[in-house]
């Protein structure tokens, strides 16, 4: 890479990560939902509106599509924050911590949603990733205005 920090290099990384998140889950909900279709005998176009079919699919199953539907919420902004920040130069280790952080617990909250579902535990991940970005987001926009 030219001319980009380590501190920056690392918070790329981080959303290069989360597309490996991103990822891993795809072929998850693909590896369980297509014979799930098939058990329950549902037609592809029986799927052509999300929650039409949710009665007739495992909840195993289900968990993992929700989940990879979230990683198109929060880690959105989570996208457009960190390149924010490595494209203004503020990239420090603080924000390295808290990118790798939100990453972490990104990945805790998509495995818990995805097996157990304990919604307390899940709840929390989820609140702590936020926490991060939150710091991300703040410090940035003080740093910018």
């Amino acid at each position: 890479m030219t001319d980009l920090t380590a501190a920056a290099q690392s918070m790329l990384q981080s959303i290069l990560a989360m597309g490996l998140l991103t990822l891993a889950m795809f072929i998850w909900m693909y590896a369980t939902r297509l014979p799930a279709f098939t058990r329950a005998k549902l037609d592809p176009q029986e799927a052509m509106h999300p929650g039409t079919y949710h009665d007739r699919i495992p909840s195993e199953v289900r968990r993992v599509a929700d989940n990879y539907n979230h990683l198109f919420e929060a880690p959105t902004i989570f996208y457009a924050v960190t390149l924010a920040i490595v494209l203004l130069g503020l990239a420090d280790p603080l924000h390295v911590m808290c990118a790798w952080a939100f990453v972490v617990l990104r990945v805790l909250h998509s495995i818990v949603q995805a097996t157990a579902n304990k919604v307390v535990v899940r709840f929390s991940l989820f609140a702590l990733s936020w926490v991060a970005m939150g710091i991300m987001i703040v410090r940035a926009a003080l740093a910018s205005f």
